[in-house]
């Protein structure tokens, strides 16, 4: 065979090749928006699930778009529900957080260029879909810089747009059972945006949104209450002396505690709090308390990430936050990810820099939402890692009670521990057949990223719609 026969034979098999690819994907993707598939992500272990990423355009005028992560499910996605995961901040990215630190599918490995596995990500139970919300936060942007002052009301009013165009590009998913999702600030965001969604349903003659439950991680739900929790829980921890937890109980009034007028106490109570502030220190991940610390600036690159990481928490990479950054930094991640597309002028981190967010509206009390959505009967679920200090189980067990309480619902499932793999997962209860409070035993701020096996089992009750086993089927010796 000459040169010029073998040329045409190697142009058409590469041509075959090409075209039978472009098959592949055009059939892999049918009815979803192949400008938004993933192919493969730098350094990613090979899956058989598929992944979209790219931007929902949620005022076309302003310019204000957001970024989005999907994943399907490991397994039979077409029979799976769709549940949307929030972090909070407010102004943190789920890109960062959920997506790739707590949830989703991949971890950044040690050098922070490739990525591992996640075993327990919740794509094991559902199809996910990440958002980075508001305009501001991570790759999601606006033309316009006065949208980056913005408070709870836009950023429902946003993520409902979203979901609508979102659809446009998943119309499979219009129908499918949704769950709402998410920790931390998002105890704002997700119920405030279930109330949306419901008050669409409730003027639409057309589509609505098939809300199936809302389930919230170690939520801020009311200030005056959760900030007291956070000294209870250094107290009870032996974190403060008790002469210090004592004068915070004594000399501190916190009722109708806001952001505006922080103590609205005496300077004696002021003091305290800067004694026990002080004595936590900087070298508690306030996140979680019995978590390590990473410290990155003072060991080499090659120690921190190969050795220190691994040595420090047995299971948890303490230096992740540092790998997921200089990771989603790369430029060949963003490509990967379509991500980026107007060049921002700072580069990605988990919380913003540029947002301007309304600092009074972590004052709003969310438990009359919380009793809208309940009473439209869709199931919520509280759940709280116990070794976070910063919205701790304290307060949201007793304002999940007398959200009970409120509700006239009586006791369906009297508090006690759940199982998992034969050891305590936490303890839980439930309230009229539709409200559950639930601890995750040893578990964080971030309650997947210290527990991922508990947090999966919790999560896959909650989207089975089935309660947390309080009894274990492994023998115990006598």
């Amino acid at each position: 065979m000459g040169l010029h026969e073998m040329g045409r034979c190697w142009f058409g098999a590469v041509f075959i090749a090409v075209i039978s690819f472009w098959l592949l994907v055009s059939n892999v993707v049918d009815g979803f928006p192949a400008e938004d598939l993933v192919l493969h992500l730098p350094g990613q272990p090979e899956v058989g699930f598929r992944q979209y990423a790219g931007y929902v355009d949620v005022d076309v005028k302003n310019g204000r778009s957001l970024f989005y992560y999907f994943v399907e499910a490991e397994k039979d996605p077409d029979q799976k529900p769709l549940a949307l995961w929030l972090n909070g901040g407010p102004g943190c990215s789920s890109i960062g957080g959920g997506a790739f630190t707590e949830l989703g599918p991949f971890f950044p490995s040690g050098d922070g260029r490739g990525l591992r596995r996640n075993s327990m990500s919740w794509n094991r139970a559902s199809n996910l879909l990440f958002v980075e919300s508001p305009a501001g936060v991570g790759w999601s942007y606006s033309n316009t810089t006065s949208d980056y002052t913005t408070g709870d009301a836009k950023t429902a009013k946003d993520m409902h747009t979203f979901f609508l165009k979102w659809y446009e590009k998943f119309p499979e998913f219009k129908s499918r059972e949704l769950f709402l999702t998410g920790e931390s600030y998002a105890g704002h965001y997700i119920p405030q945006l279930a109330e949306v969604l419901l008050d669409h349903n409730a003027q639409s003659t057309d589509f609505k949104f098939n809300i199936k439950g809302v389930a919230i991680g170690n939520p801020l739900l009311r200030l005056d209450r959760d900030v007291p929790a956070t000294y209870e829980f250094f107290w009870s921890h032996g974190m403060i002396s008790d002469e210090i937890g004592l004068k915070i109980m004594n000399e501190c009034d916190f009722d109708d505690y806001t952001f505006a007028n922080p103590h609205n106490v005496t300077d004696t109570c002021n003091d305290a709090i800067s004694q026990a502030n002080s004595i936590i220190g900087d070298y508690i991940n306030s996140y979680d308390v019995i978590l390590d610390v990473c410290y990155p600036s003072i060991v080499n690159q090659e120690l921190r990430l190969r050795k220190m990481a691994t040595k420090m928490s047995v299971g948890v990479d303490v230096c992740m936050t540092y790998e997921r950054r200089f990771y989603l930094n790369l430029p060949e991640v963003q490509k990967a990810l379509h991500a980026n597309r107007t060049k921002l002028p700072y580069r990605w981190f988990m919380c913003s820099d540029v947002l301007n967010y309304s600092y009074t509206d972590g004052n709003i009390n969310i438990l009359p939402i919380l009793k809208k959505i309940i009473q439209n009967h869709i199931p919520v679920w509280v759940f709280s890692g116990d070794q976070d200090s910063v919205v701790p189980l304290l307060g949201s067990r007793t304002l999940v009670r007398e959200l009970a309480q409120d509700l006239e619902f009586k006791i369906t499932v009297p508090y006690g521990a759940w199982f998992h793999k034969g050891q305590v997962g936490g303890w839980a209860t439930e309230y009229g057949n539709l409200l559950t409070f639930a601890t995750v035993r040893a578990a964080a701020h971030m309650v997947p990223y210290a527990q991922p096996s508990r947090a999966l089992h919790l999560f896959s009750s909650f989207v089975r719609g089935r309660r947390l086993p309080n009894t274990t089927h492994i023998p115990m010796d006598d």
